[in-house]
């Protein structure tokens, strides 16, 4: 049996000591191992590399983002505001790491790119589980995309599971009614797996909040904080599109989408609507 052992160093006056066998290490604790061995290129290309860690990165982001947006409604659902507004100022800012993935991908030309695109096949960002369930949570709900993700049962069942429960906003307008809000009753039980419809009631709801922040200030603040968040979500989508657009042009995405058309009809889509039409009328 080999025997424990321990070292140190000093590394600038400082005594580092550690034991490799006596402890949990840095390495061990962050799956390193696997993590940096899960890049698998599928040419000799240089770029393809970075292109699927940029991906890969993106994916670990978007699995933060559905934890903290997940925390974030259950507390709404408790009538716990303040902790679930300090959740969606965070996925707000995973949102600018995901923003700045774009800028280091855009690195890559058109020739790059076209060096390895054909061996990608099928395989395409459309296809993301994770994403297609962080837009439902927050909103944009379209059933007909779910059965993209059909041909895998487990990520399936939890997109469908998502599309089918209420969503960021419709919990938020739930939580308005509670506290005393007038919000119209048939926009506090509905199908939720169905696209949210603005509604004026509920615009007006808003500009009551609005107009009288000090009586409805933890509404308010809420609400500031579901526009931060689907800013910071369009600047994404914004930066997403014109980085496919800069490499690939109006070329169809590989997995069959639009690409930028249909990036581009994704800009004018709004999760939280009311939020942004009150703002003419106040």
């Amino acid at each position: 049996m080999s025997e424990k052992f321990s070292t140190s160093v000093d590394l600038e006056g400082e005594d580092i000591h550690w034991s490799p066998e006596g402890g949990l290490s840095y390495g061990r604790y962050l799956a390193l191992d696997t993590i940096l061995g899960a890049q698998t290129p599928l040419t000799g290309e240089h770029d393809e590399l970075m292109f699927i860690i940029i991906h890969q990165a993106s994916e670990l982001w978007l699995k933060l983002c559905l934890h903290e947006l997940d925390a974030a409604i259950a507390h709404v659902r408790a009538d716990e505001a303040r902790p679930a507004m300090k959740m969606l100022a965070r996925i707000a800012r995973i949102q600018e790491q995901l923003t700045q993935s774009w800028s280091v991908l855009s690195t890559m030309t058109p020739s790059d790119y076209l060096k390895f695109r054909d061996r990608l096949g099928q395989s395409s960002g459309f296809q993301s589980a994770q994403y297609r369930m962080l837009e439902y949570r927050l909103g944009n709900k379209n059933p007909a995309l779910a059965r993209v993700h059909e041909a895998d049962p487990a990520a399936y069942k939890a997109v469908r599971e998502t599309l089918e429960a209420p969503s960021l906003y419709d919990e938020t307008l739930r939580y308005a009614a509670r506290l005393g809000l007038p919000v119209p009753a048939h926009a506090l039980e509905r199908d939720w797996a169905q696209a949210y419809e603005p509604d004026e009631a509920v615009e007006a709801m808003w500009r009551e909040v609005y107009l009288d922040t000090s009586r409805w200030w933890e509404a308010y603040e809420f609400a500031e904080k579901l526009v931060d968040l689907e800013q910071k979500f369009q600047q994404w989508r914004f930066n997403h599109m014109k980085t496919v657009e800069r490499i690939i042009g109006f070329r169809r995405g590989t997995g069959g989408s639009g690409g930028v058309s249909y990036l581009v009809k994704a800009l004018n889509l709004r999760l939280f609507p009311e939020l942004w039409t009150v703002r003419t009328t106040l």
